[in-house]
């Protein structure tokens, strides 16, 4: 089995007809993994007995006919809690933390009859951008080994990318569904901020962090959302606003639209082989009867500073509860209570997030904190004005997902223009809280360049719209890995 030439639409049929059953089902994914994994590396976890017994009760109960997800394995990011299964967060200070209870995601996962097949790899505790940083492994680009898959969701993307599962869980703070969506060639979206639920994700930056759904096409993608959207009162971020459904309008198509280039994502560190992918998929839009032309977000260029005082800030105060009581690690041998917490944070944690949490706490202190945090949430506000204005004319956002395509271990440094455009890019859709999609355009040195379509905040029909019309006449879903 793998899920190169199939969807949900397909499977639930089949196994609405019994052509095929949910354990059969669970079994084929389970060997493709096994048979693929060793390459890939993209899971931390895989919950064969969890995944096996779920989908034997799936079937004797009956495939839920309302339920595109019954009966459908999917993969879970390790930073997202499951009861009683592991999760690690990639860090090895969770090594052993088994979770009291299911994130809201996982239980709206549960009830509709989705089967949690595992547990995939991310850059430690999201802290990253290109699934290096985890305290188990490396995961690897699904079209080329030798590449990265992006982060920090990048085990989520792989999977999906290589076939080994339909769907995927990947939270996004400052990019992390969109960037291994563009790596690996699939559709991840970022939905608006308040419309997934928190609860039960461990929190990075959260004024930033989003639940979204990795899928290899944009039905898909959205008959996830579908699931997974509503509101929460356990998370006080959680929005009351209308959850249509975000499959309903995918073939109304994009003839009248008004779609906005900013000139700021297509500065000087984009590739010459992303802008030419994105020019041609921005001239695709038009030939589908969408007006696009360049516009300003004038702001961006100074997200990159703000969101790294402001993630790593709200990283630091999210984390300070680490503990012995809480977590896996344990050190033995200490009599001094501060010694203990001291060497339990220094030998749990990794280099990248013991960096990240000390920049954060100086930004928060009180000598530093309006020269630092003041400022980051004075530019978020100019960020966000920049899109409230671009959106009273323009019905939709598109550029680049990334500056360049994916990259391998021995990458050398970015330029400082390529570097500011990765965070100029992906960034203001997490200050504004809007929804942003990954999908992919088309390749360039033989991997894939992900174009990124933003839209008004609650208004991801209107993003999956656009994305819809793009995939279907782009034909680049009969492309895939071969592994």
């Amino acid at each position: 089995m793998n899920y190169f030439e199939t969807d949900l639409v397909t499977l639930h049929k089949q196994l609405l007809t019994k052509e095929i059953s949910a354990v059969e089902l669970t079994e084929q994914t389970l060997k493709r993994i096994a048979a693929t994994d060793e390459k890939l590396k993209a899971y931390i976890l895989v919950t064969k007995e969890h995944a096996l017994k779920q989908a034997a009760a799936i079937d004797a109960q009956g495939i839920d006919a309302d339920n595109l997800l019954s009966g459908i394995p999917v993969a879970i990011k390790d930073n997202i809690l499951t009861k009683d299964i592991v999760t690690t967060g990639a860090s090895k200070m969770l090594k052993n933390y088994q979770p009291s209870y299911d994130a809201t995601v996982v239980k709206k996962l549960t009830l509709a009859g989705a089967i949690t097949i595992g547990k995939t790899n991310l850059d430690e505790l999201a802290m990253g951008s290109t699934s290096e940083t985890s305290a188990y492994q490396v995961t690897r680009n699904a079209w080329d080994q030798d590449k990265l898959p992006g982060g920090s969701s990048g085990g989520s993307g792989a999977t999906v990318a290589g076939g080994q599962v339909i769907a995927a869980l990947g939270s996004d703070t400052g990019g992390s569904v969109r960037q291994p969506a563009s790596y690996n060639g699939i559709v991840g979206m970022k939905p608006s901020y308040g419309r997934v639920s928190r609860t039960g994700v461990i929190a990075f930056a959260s004024s930033l962090d989003q639940v979204g759904p990795l899928t290899r096409n944009v039905h898909d993608n959205a008959a996830m959302l579908n699931v997974l959207a509503g509101f929460d009162a356990h998370d006080d971020a959680s929005s009351h606003e209308v959850i249509p459904d975000f499959t309903a309008k995918l073939t109304a198509g994009v003839k009248g639209m008004k779609i906005g280039l900013p000139i700021e994502f297509m500065g000087s560190g984009v590739s010459e082989g992303v802008k030419t992918q994105i020019l041609a998929a921005a001239r695709q839009l038009e030939a589908l009867g969408a007006h696009v032309e360049e516009i300003s977000l004038p702001h961006v260029k100074y997200a990159r500073s703000a969101w790294y005082v402001m993630s790593y800030a709200e990283a630091a105060i999210n984390f300070a509860n680490f503990d012995h009581n809480t977590s896996g690690y344990r050190t033995e041998n200490l009599d001094i209570l501060q010694d203990f917490y001291t060497t339990i944070r220094s030998e749990g944690l990794g280099e990248n997030v013991k960096s990240c949490l000390m920049l954060g706490t100086l930004a928060v202190v009180p000598k530093n904190y309006h020269n630092l945090y003041h400022k980051a949430a004075q530019i978020r506000t100019l960020i966000n004005r920049d899109f409230e204005q671009a959106f009273a004319d323009y019905d939709l956002i598109i550029g680049p997902t990334t500056p360049v395509v994916a990259y391998g271990d021995n990458y050398q440094e970015p330029t400082q223009a390529e570097a500011d455009m990765f965070d100029i890019l992906v960034t203001p859709a997490n200050f504004a809280g809007l929804p942003a999609l990954s999908i992919n355009a088309g390749f360039s040195e033989g991997l894939p360049v992900g174009l990124q379509i933003i839209g008004p905040r609650f208004n991801e029909e209107r993003v999956y719209q656009a994305a819809y019309a793009f995939e279907q006449v782009s034909d680049l879903l009969k492309q895939h890995p071969n592994l």
